[in-house]
C-alpha cells in the first residue's frame, strides 16, 4: 500500500494530493480493491470520511473529514457551493481568453441539472505535426473553476466548448489522445485539481493547493509552452 501526499492535516479534516489512475473510493462502477479511501485510512490508522470525488484520471486536492460532524459539515458545505476549486487542464485547440458555460447536464438519472463552469486560458502552443486534417496540432492549459459539481463537468463542459481535454476517453478526441500519448508520453487525463477552499468544521476558510504534478509539468514544457507559464500555475 503506498503513501498519500498529504497537503493538510489537522484534528478534523485531511486534504491528499491524490495520484492520476486511483479512485477516491470503492462503487458499483469501479471494484477497485486500492482507493483513497482504504489507503488513507491505513496511513493515518483511523476512519476518515470522503466529502467530495475526483475522477479516476484526475490528479490533485482531495478533502477528507476525520469525524462524523465533520464530514455532514463539509458535505453541506459543497451541497450549497460554499466550496471553492480552481483545475488546470490541457485542452485542445486555443479556447477564447475567458468565458463562462451554462450548460445543464444530464445525470445517471436522466435528471437535467444545472451546472456552470468559468475558464480563463494561461498558455497556448502549437506543435509543429499534422494531427487530422490541420497541418499543426494547437493546445492550450486552461484553468476552470466549476460553480456547481456535476459528474464529468469539467470534461462535459470544455468538450461541449469544442476545447476537449487531453486523455479524456469519453468525451475527448481520439486522434489527439494517441497523438500526445506517442508524442509525449502523456497517458493520463490532463486535468489536475489546484485548489480547494473550504469552510473548516471548526470555524475559519481551509485553503489546500497541490503542486502541478511532473508528468504533466514535462508534457507543458515538451509542447513548447513557456517555462513561466509551467511554474506560476497557483491560482489566486
Amino acid at each position: 500500500m503506498k503513501l498519500l501526499p498529504v497537503i493538510h492535516r489537522d484534528e478534523r479534516v485531511c486534504v491528499v494530493d491524490k495520484p492520476a489512475g486511483l479512485v477516491v473510493h470503492a462503487s458499483a462502477q469501479a471494484g477497485d480493491r486500492d482507493t483513497c479511501l482504504r489507503w488513507l485510512r491505513g496511513q493515518l490508522g483511523q476512519r476518515v470520511y470522503p466529502v467530495h470525488r475526483l475522477d479516476r484520471g484526475c490528479s490533485g486536492a482531495l478533502a477528507f473529514a476525520l469525524d462524523p460532524e465533520a464530514a455532514r459539515a463539509l458535505g453541506e458545505a459543497f451541497a450549497s457551493r460554499a466550496v471553492a476549486k480552481s483545475y488546470l487542464a490541457i485542452v485542445r485547440g486555443f479556447p477564447p481568453e475567458s468565458g463562462r458555460v451554462e450548460r445543464p447536464l444530464v445525470d445517471d438519472r436522466g435528471v437535467e441539472q444545472e451546472a456552470a463552469t468559468e475558464w480563463e486560458v494561461l498558455a497556448r502552443a502549437e506543435v509543429d505535426a499534422p494531427v487530422g486534417r490541420y497541418a499543426t496540432a494547437r493546445y492550450a492549459l486552461v484553468r476552470a473553476r466549476p460553480e456547481t459539481g456535476r459528474p464529468h463537468q469539467l470534461r462535459r463542459h470544455l468538450a461541449g466548448l469544442g476545447h476537449p481535454i487531453l486523455g479524456d476517453a469519453y468525451h475527448g478526441d481520439l486522434r489527439h489522445n494517441r497523438f500526445v500519448r506517442g508524442r509525449f508520453g502523456l497517458a493520463r487525463l490532463a486535468l489536475h485539481a489546484e485548489r480547494l477552499e473550504l469552510p473548516h468544521p471548526s470555524g475559519g476558510r481551509l485553503v489546500a493547493e497541490a503542486p502541478l504534478p511532473p508528468d504533466l509539468e514535462m508534457t507543458l514544457v515538451a509542447m513548447g509552452l513557456p517555462s513561466q507559464a509551467c511554474s506560476a500555475t497557483s491560482a489566486p
